[in-house]
């Protein structure tokens, strides 16, 4: 084996046995003990070819991610050009808040939407008023539009960012040459503009594909019992019906598509990067000057901030307003004190405000494994790419996306409960789940700032005599800092919001932010639904504060998901 793969390989080794540890072992040993209970009954993966509610689950699988991300693609196309091609005042703030849904967990959401447009809602109860009507005129929970809206406000960003970073890149003189040789505007972005932006597109569109054709929480608490997708019917199959050979079989069918989809998001997200040379945008983007740019910036700004921020404005006014909480009327601040009162008929009962310094815990753990996974892992993959080793490699790391939370869990508590690996006491186990998720993440947000950096200067440093480590040291870690910052940002306010395995494997003593909030939804009672809405509104402003922060650290604009 040459020299140089022999160091990739090496850089590998790390990463690669986290993920056979803590990914393949427990997905295997739980695929295993589901398979083996189906030896006495007919084969499930029989059921699923032959059952035709089950081949409509698949095929509404398909349809609703397909659906969502064309919408998601028509509204986010032009916001990337808003914020590629035009320089604005609060640029960076609007950027910051439309990321802000990306980390917010599904239970938060639903919330969210409930506050906005659920039958005692804002719009709802506003209409009921105006009008004097018996009954909420929109019916918007547990529709097919909830579930179509909520892939939007989720995955705008991924098109804002991924299409938008590149498009700002792209250098306008081509499509000026073409204007002075006399082609159209709509010519010159069809023949030039169009063809240089399909792969960021592809990509874009692809990871949305991906994000939805997984959606749990969204089809569960917005769309209701009507509609099933593979991921809430392998929940229901295990939770429910306790039948586990078909759960495994139907995990399989989704894992076979997610590493599909995986292996071509890898393929297209690789033509996206490459060494570059760092460049103000000032040459590709423009102040806002004539009425058509302005009347067509003050609408999309509008329209994404109305998508993005409406339903998370009225989760936090609904969690200052009294609900006719002890005949009390407007607002109040009543919820956000009794976080600190821990109640003594309360059976395992913790404090709401100590569920903040749990979730505060585990996030810190997952940052540092997440570093600590995602710098070798980066490193190799931006030095060969395109090697045979990084093109195999390089999809596993977004499997775990798209591998059934519920599955993952139950394989967590069934393979690492028994020596040498007996975890399922321990509060280790949430931060290593939360770690397979925001690994991927980390990887790439690092992958970009590494490649950015130009191969002479490393060499120029080899010539002066410095080892491989001190390049490092004195030349990639001071350019890869706030990209490091970046990736530690999103790593914590990813574990901040998961919800899925962390519902599983959270012991009553040490509630997460996601699981109090869940135990709280559950419970009768004004007091319990404030609270909720309370603590899902300091849950927001951590993810506001970390996107921000992401927006102020991003290097030069570029980002990678």
């Amino acid at each position: 084996m040459p020299r140089k793969y022999t160091r990739t390989a090496l850089l590998w080794l790390l990463p690669l046995t986290f993920l056979a540890i803590f990914y393949f072992f427990p997905l295997g040993s739980m695929l295993n003990l589901s398979l083996a209970r189906a030896k006495e009954n007919a084969s499930p993966f029989i059921e699923v070819a032959t059952s035709r509610a089950l081949r409509g689950v698949i095929g509404f699988t398909f349809w609703q991610a397909g659906l969502s991300t064309a919408l998601t693609l028509l509204i986010g196309l032009p916001g990337a050009y808003l914020l590629a091609r035009f320089q604005f005042r609060g640029k960076s703030l609007l950027r910051a808040l439309t990321g802000v849904p990306f980390v917010m967990p599904t239970l938060v959401v639903a919330a969210a939407f409930n506050a906005l447009l659920g039958p005692h809602g804002w719009i709802n109860t506003l209409l009921i008023q105006a009008f004097k009507l018996d009954a909420p005129p929109i019916a918007f929970i547990h529709t097919f539009t909830a579930i179509l809206t909520a892939h939007i406000f989720y995955n705008l960003t991924i098109v804002l960012r991924m299409v938008g970073d590149f498009w700002a890149h792209l250098d306008s003189r081509l499509a000026d040459a073409a204007r002075v040789l006399g082609a159209s505007r709509l010519q010159a972005f069809f023949q030039i503009t169009l063809p240089l932006l399909t792969p960021a597109i592809s990509a874009a569109a692809l990871l949305v594909f991906i994000f939805d054709f997984t959606s749990f929480g969204v089809i569960l608490i917005l769309g209701g019992p009507t509609f099933s997708t593979l991921e809430v019917e392998i929940y229901y199959q295990t939770i429910s019906l306790f039948n586990l050979p078909l759960a495994a079989a139907l995990s399989l069918v989704q894992l076979l598509f997610s590493l599909v989809m995986t292996v071509l998001y890898s393929r297209l997200s690789a033509s996206l990067s490459r060494p570059m040379n760092l460049q103000t945008l000032q040459q590709s983007q423009k102040p806002i000057h004539s009425f058509k740019a302005r009347l067509f910036a003050g609408l999309w700004i509008f329209l994404l901030l109305a998508i993005t921020i409406t339903p998370l404005l009225a989760l936090a006014a609904q969690s200052v307003s009294s609900l006719d909480l002890q005949n009390q009327h407007g607002i109040t601040l009543t919820f956000y004190r009794e976080l600190w009162h821990n109640r003594p008929d309360s059976l395992f009962y913790a404090a709401p405000s100590a569920a903040i310094g749990v979730s505060l815990g585990y996030a810190a753990l997952t940052v540092l494994f997440a570093l600590g996974l995602g710098f070798p892992a980066a490193w190799a993959l931006s030095r060969q790419r395109h090697s045979p080793l990084n093109r195999l490699l390089d999809p596993l790391l977004m499997l775990p996306l798209g591998t059934s939370s519920v599955t993952l869990g139950l394989g967590f508590i069934v393979a690492l409960s028994h020596p040498p690996l007996d975890l399922r006491a321990s509060p280790i186990l949430i931060p290593l789940a939360h770690t397979l998720v925001a690994f991927p993440f980390v990887v790439r947000s690092l992958v970009p700032a590494l490649q950015s950096i130009q191969p002479r200067l490393r060499q120029a440093a080899a010539t002066l005599g410095a080892t491989p480590m001190q390049v490092f040291r004195h030349i990639d870690l001071p350019l890869i800092g706030r990209a490091a910052l970046v990736a530690a940002t999103f790593a914590f306010t990813i574990s901040i919001g998961e919800f899925g395995a962390t519902s599983l494997l959270s012991r009553p003593e040490y509630p997460t932010l996601t699981v109090m909030i869940y135990r709280l939804l559950s419970r009768p009672g004004a007091l319990n639904y404030g609270q909720a809405l309370a603590l899902s509104t300091s849950l927001m402003l951590m993810s506001i504060v970390g996107m921000l922060a992401i927006e102020k650290l991003r290097l030069a604009e570029i980002g990678e998901f």
